[in-house]
């Protein structure tokens, strides 16, 4: 991927924070599905910052997607993820005593890539997301000055302590049944080695505390939605439909859709037999699929633009039965002014007012209800739509999250110059214990690296990359 800056380093203010070089490092390609990582990419580089972008990718369509982040100014280091890399990954990543998600998507050549650039280029913070980015965090808290920030985005122990008895999947419930206590021992060690952790919402702050301890500093940062994108148009809207939406490769989304489906609309359709139900999002599992040989059913796959299922529904629904952080298909819904019902898991992590912003409920009884509530009252539609886009305005403009995020970055990079100033060299607290890291690279990316429990067998830290 070729390389493009939007501009030096300067003392421009921005509402009173210093233009800053941010190293933002995700392990997936942030595309407008992924709304966190991408939004946050474009409105740090909307409002001035020079941004480069480390990631992986693994289709054409992401790598269209990082030229198109590079045609607004973003830098971008890149690498290929493959299927056969992702699978080997994982084994060897378990073989030396690792959850899964920590070594998804391990790659040397990325590494080896932000290595390189960082020799030549002067950072003023680094920030990685997720657990599965966890990799390159750990390895560059300790081999360049710049301060690390790791965003956890969710708990993921307690997004699998909910999957490992609520899914709808066999396999889903076994693997993380399998994996969930490795998962909360490693991401319990993570949390304490950086010198601030970010999560999207108080549920996921609480659980990560629980497994970190105080001495982790963990903060909420919450998602946004991009308000001028989903906005309602004032087009009438189609009576009788209903539209859930979500990535349909997410185990919890495939649940919801299947709850939906299987067991709430059979509810609504015994008073109103016309109602449609659209199932709206990429890959769907063929379990999905065939949902749609009911002809009221339409499973669309991915859609180009999510605004036009969204804003032609009657009303949104959101039945999650598990899951973690902030649910951007509640946000966007509600920002194109379509009412939504949800269960309270669902909205769990917005501070919203039920009855007022949006419609909750647990049981497929009550949830049908609150369908047919919404289909059959125009004036509650109405007053619902425009509640739930006054309360994403408030609570939920990604202008005012990304000034939330430039105050962490001042104020870990305070933290980090007085611990210089005291004699250490980074805001990591350390590796060492419980997990150990090496890393050894050369000029053909030809490199050695291991993240291993220490009592994980010898043998796996010298294992190819």
């Amino acid at each position: 991927m070729g390389a493009c800056c939007n501009g030096r380093r300067s003392s421009i203010e921005l509402n009173t924070v210093a233009v800053m070089h941010i190293l933002f490092v995700v392990p997936y390609a942030p595309t407008a599905i992924r709304v966190r990582p991408y939004s946050l990419v474009h409105f740090l580089a909307q409002r001035g910052h020079t941004v480069t972008l480390a990631t992986l990718w693994e289709s054409t369509a992401e790598q269209q997607a990082l030229v198109q982040l590079e045609a607004q100014g973003i830098r971008v280091i890149t690498a290929p993820l493959s299927k056969p890399q992702k699978i080997h990954n994982v084994i060897r990543g378990w073989w030396r005593g690792l959850p899964i998600q920590a070594g998804f998507c391990e790659s040397t050549v990325l590494l080896d890539q932000i290595q390189q650039f960082l020799a030549s280029t002067s950072v003023d913070l680094v920030h990685v997301e997720h657990l599965r980015g966890a990799y390159y965090g750990l390895a560059l808290a300790h081999n360049q000055p710049a301060p690390v920030i790791w965003d956890s985005v969710d708990c993921i122990s307690y997004l699998f302590e909910q999957a490992a008895t609520r899914s709808r999947s066999l396999t889903g419930r076994i693997m993380t049944q399998i994996d969930l206590r490795r998962t909360r021992h490693y991401e319990g060690w993570l949390a304490r080695q950086f010198g601030r952790v970010l999560v999207t919402s108080i549920n996921d702050l609480v659980a990560l505390q629980k497994l970190a301890g105080d001495i982790a500093d963990i903060r909420v940062l919450s998602n946004g939605v991009d308000l001028e994108y989903f906005a309602p148009t004032g087009m009438p809207y189609i009576p009788d439909t209903v539209v859930y939406s979500g990535k349909m490769s997410y185990n919890a989304n495939v649940s919801a859709a299947l709850y939906l489906a299987e067991e709430i609309m059979p509810l609504v359709w015994k008073h109103k037999p016309d109602v449609r139900l659209n199932i709206v999002g990429s890959k769907p599992p063929a379990r999905i699929r065939r949902l749609a040989k009911d002809s009221r059913i339409s499973v669309t796959g991915y859609v180009q633009d999510m605004r036009q299922p969204l804003r032609t529904a009657a009303v949104a629904v959101a039945p999650l039965l598990y899951g973690a952080g902030i649910q951007n298909k509640v946000l966007e819904a509600m920002a194109c002014g379509t009412p939504v019902v949800a269960t309270s898991l669902a909205v769990s992590a917005l501070e919203l007012q039920t009855g007022r912003d949006c419609l909750v409920a647990d049981t497929p009884t009550t949830l049908a209800a609150a369908i047919l509530e919404v289909l059959n009252s125009g004036a509650l539609r109405a007053r619902l739509s425009q509640s739930g886009r006054q309360f994403v305005e408030t609570h939920h403009n990604w202008h005012h999250i990304i000034a939330q995020l430039e105050q962490h970055y001042q104020a870990v990079i305070a933290l980090s110059k007085n611990a210089v100033t005291g004699g250490a060299t980074n805001s990591a607290t350390g590796i060492g214990g419980e997990y150990s890291y090496v890393h050894q690279s050369n000029s053909k990316s030809n490199s050695t690296d291991s993240l291993a429990r220490t009592d994980a067998p010898v043998a796996t830290h010298a294992q190819p990359g």
